[in-house]
Parts: structure tokens; C-alpha cells; sequence
């Protein structure tokens, strides 16, 4: 008798409960979709309206064709965003007022590993970014970004490709230099009047 008292446990609401029954709950289905907490970052979603949603949302999920941001706001409600109302979301530091960023372009060539780019939206706003270079995350639902102010609130941030007008690439950075092949030194230029 001690192996069934083993059986019934405690739920988080005080309920007893049966640890082995498999009977599903209405809302299983859904929790099972979504990420745990240690996956959720701090992100801003700015939409094309200009307003702006603060919660946590798992960076995973923006991959692959999804239809919209599954954000967990700051209130501990959940609150899909169609991805066809978003213009940018913005991973950051801290909540705070200043989640747009300061500094848009890079003030030189960046140092950081990828392909430097240039996003322009449909509304016209510019901003330039460091992105992988890696074609496979290209042909994704959006680009993700590294931002030209590295020391500011946004850490990095998703665009979606249904807010973008134009995307170019500015420059490769990083790429290391080619080796000649199997040791040979490279063709000194030739003499010109047989030196």
C-alpha cells in the first residue's frame, strides 16, 4: 500500500492528482509548444503602427515560417503578435524607454565577424547591421542583426522580411585570406625591361 500512496502527489495548487495518469490536460497541447522560461529574452516588439509591446519571448521561434511573435508580456499574459504587423523586434538589456537605437550606421568598418548590411524598411527607415554570414539564415522569415552600437540597450534584433523594402550588402568582414596553394610563394610582378 505504501507504492500507491506514492502514486498521488501534490499539484501546485494543492490538489491531489495522479503522477500516472495520462489523460491530457485541455492546455497540455500548448504548454508543450512553448519554451521554458530559461529561453526567454528580453525583447521589445515595435510595430508598423509605432506602438511597442515589452515581454520575453524565445529566439528559437522566429525561425522557420511562423505567423506570429509568441511574446509573454511583462504581466505574465500571453500575446501573439502577427508577424505582418511587425516592423523590428529589439533584444535588450533592461526594459527601459530607449529601445530604438541611437546610432544607426557605423561610424568606420565594423570589426565584428559577417556580412555588413544595409535594411531599409517600407516606411523608409534606414539602419545598418551585422549579420552572419551564413546564406542558409538568409532564406529564413526574417534577418536577424547585430547593431552598430554594441555598448547600448539593444543586444541585437529580428526583422522580419515583410517590413523590408530592400536589403544590401555593404561588405564582407572577417573573411580570412587565401593561401596559395601547396606553400608556393605568389608571382612577383614581372620586370619590365629585363632588369
Amino acid at each position: 500500500m505504501i507504492r500507491s500512496s506514492k502514486t498521488k502527489a501534490m499539484t501546485p495548487r494543492g490538489r491531489q492528482g495522479n503522477i500516472l495518469s495520462a489523460a491530457p490536460s485541455p492546455r497540455g497541447s500548448a504548454m508543450k509548444s512553448r519554451a521554458p522560461a530559461s529561453a526567454l529574452k528580453k525583447a521589445v516588439v515595435l510595430q508598423l503602427d509605432g506602438q511597442s509591446v515589452r515581454g520575453y519571448l524565445n529566439p528559437g521561434g522566429l525561425k522557420g515560417a511562423a505567423e506570429a511573435i509568441e511574446l509573454l508580456t511583462t504581466d505574465g499574459e500571453h500575446d501573439p503578435v502577427p508577424m505582418t504587423e511587425v516592423k523590428a523586434v529589439y533584444f535588450v538589456r533592461e526594459f527601459t524607454d530607449a529601445f530604438e537605437l541611437e546610432r544607426k550606421t557605423f561610424l568606420s568598418r565594423p570589426k565584428l565577424d559577417g556580412l555588413w548590411v544595409r535594411l531599409r524598411f517600407r516606411d523608409g527607415d534606414e539602419i545598418e547591421g551585422i549579420v552572419p554570414n551564413n546564406l542558409v539564415e538568409l532564406l529564413d522569415a526574417g534577418v536577424q542583426i547585430t547593431p552598430p552600437d554594441l555598448h547600448g540597450n539593444t543586444l541585437r534584433m529580428f526583422v522580419p522580411r515583410s517590413a523590408l523594402a530592400e536589403m544590401k550588402v555593404l561588405g564582407v568582414v572577417g573573411v580570412a585570406r587565401r593561401t596559395e596553394r601547396d606553400g608556393q610563394e605568389p608571382d612577383t610582378q614581372s620586370k619590365l625591361f629585363g632588369e
